[in-house]
């Protein structure tokens, strides 16, 4: 098994900034990325960004160039720095992470989110 703890959500007024982070424990072997994602009230989960454990990084259109995903291997654990926040930003932001077995079958494992509001 694998344990997600993600930290570092709260309310932050619109243009303000939020660092995110994500803490991976467990049965963790064979990362094939690390990512997070994003569920507003009344919406689908989307994705926001993720991160190769070779520092391959990805992002969605809507927060390019307003997040920065990193990572520290060592440690098994992702950062998001959100800057230059907007309202529809606010929403429970989660931790993945995805990993492969030796039999190439992949392993995803979700933390439980972290709430995030932008809000004057």
């Amino acid at each position: 098994q694998v344990q997600l703890v993600e930290s570092g959500g709260g309310l932050v007024l619109p243009g303000g900034s939020l660092r995110l982070s994500c803490a991976a424990s467990g049965s963790i072997f064979n990362i094939d990325h690390m990512a997070w994602y994003r569920q507003a009230p009344g919406k689908q989960r989307e994705y926001v960004a993720a991160i190769s454990p070779a520092g391959t990084t990805n992002y969605a259109d809507s927060v390019k160039g307003r997040f920065a995903i990193s990572t520290d291997n060592a440690k098994n654990t992702v950062w998001l720095q959100m800057n230059s926040l907007k309202p529809e930003d606010t929403a429970v932001y989660y931790c993945k992470i995805l990993m492969y077995d030796p039999k190439n079958i992949p392993y995803d494992y979700w933390g439980q989110g972290t709430q995030v509001t932008v809000s004057s």
